[in-house]
């Protein structure tokens, strides 16, 4: 169950769910599938900073456990949130795809409440611990990380900011704060180096909000897809996905990265793949050419699927590209 939590978000009735170790509940709760988004992000952010000749494997490690905590710590209190306000009732997209632990009868409130408070708490006292480490500008970008998470469900996602959110926080926050966190500095180069990869999982929380993007305007929740309609927002994830490659060539045009990071275009036949989905309207039932078991996700799972293979690759690329720049 580790591994495939890992992978996917389960499908599990309760006596499923109570044969599972902890550790397993856990990872099904904080929706674990989703956090290698935020894994690629601090190793990209490390792999600059080996890049720079400042890499420490033990901040490092450091940093990407507070990022993930704090990431799987959103996930929780968004559960914990659409529950209490009766956002998650009545069959919403959200119980549809996954278990929703209070939703579902998994876990009580105070159960959950545990989770978040463990998660939670040793996510923020890696980021005290890096704060005393490094100083600086620290201190801000743990500031504006925990806002994020704590404000993200409520009220960013209601008034169309959670999507710019999630540009920012995989992108500069991770990137950028992960790589000043490990070198002491703040580079602009390296906010431009985050962005392709920030746009990934950018273009997954839109194709998540069009997925449900009825239901969420039902329940006047007003995040962008449902501010911009269906159709404007599907295209302008298909121009994320075509941003994410046009900046590539544009920092190894610019001399920024290496031509080894034209890689990423191994991903382009996910990215058609992707691109001819958005292309059309999201259909109302499961298409005959549709996993029945995936259902409802649709355009997510499309954008999921570019982003884990872009980001591998981008990682990939770094990597080569920053061996060669330090040999």
């Amino acid at each position: 169950m580790w591994l495939q939590a890992l992978q996917v978000i389960p499908r599990l009735d309760k006596d499923e769910w109570g044969r599972l170790d902890l550790v397993s509940r856990w990872l099904v709760a904080s929706r674990s599938a989703v956090l290698v988004m935020t894994f690629l992000s601090s190793i990209i952010a490390g792999i600059l900073a080996f890049r720079a000749g400042a890499f420490d494997p033990l901040i490092w490690l450091l940093i990407t456990l507070g990022l993930v905590l704090a990431h799987a710590t959103n996930n929780l209190v968004n559960d914990l949130t659409d529950h209490v306000t009766g956002v998650d009732k009545d069959n919403y997209f959200r119980a549809q795809y996954g278990p929703q632990p209070l939703e579902h009868g998994l876990l009580s409130r105070n159960q959950l409440l545990g989770y978040i408070a463990v998660t939670g708490a040793v996510a923020l006292a890696i980021g005290v611990f890096l704060v005393w480490y490094r100083g600086g500008l620290t201190l801000p970008l743990l500031l504006a990380g925990s806002a994020l998470v704590l404000l993200y469900t409520w009220p960013l996602k209601f008034i169309g900011l959670g999507e710019p959110a999630v540009l920012a926080v995989w992108g500069p926050l991770m990137i950028g704060g992960g790589y000043y966190v490990l070198t002491g500095t703040w580079e602009w180069w390296v906010v431009w180096v985050s962005l392709p990869y920030a746009l990934g999982p950018t273009t997954v929380i839109f194709g998540k909000h069009i997925d449900k993007l009825l239901e969420d305007r039902a329940k006047k929740i007003r995040t962008l897809p449902v501010l911009l309609g269906e159709t404007l927002s599907r295209y302008t994830t298909i121009l994320m996905l075509l941003a994410q490659y046009g900046l590539v060539v544009y920092l190894v045009a610019t001399g920024t990265l290496g031509w080894v990071m034209l890689a990423v275009f191994l991903a382009a036949p996910q990215a058609l793949a992707a691109i001819k989905r958005y292309a059309a309207p999201r259909p109302s039932e499961c298409p005959p050419d549709w996993p029945q078991e995936v259902w409802p996700l649709y355009l997510v799972r499309m954008a999921f699927a570019h982003t884990r293979r872009f980001g591998a690759l981008y990682v990939l690329g770094l990597l080569i590209d920053s061996i060669l720049v330090r040999v």
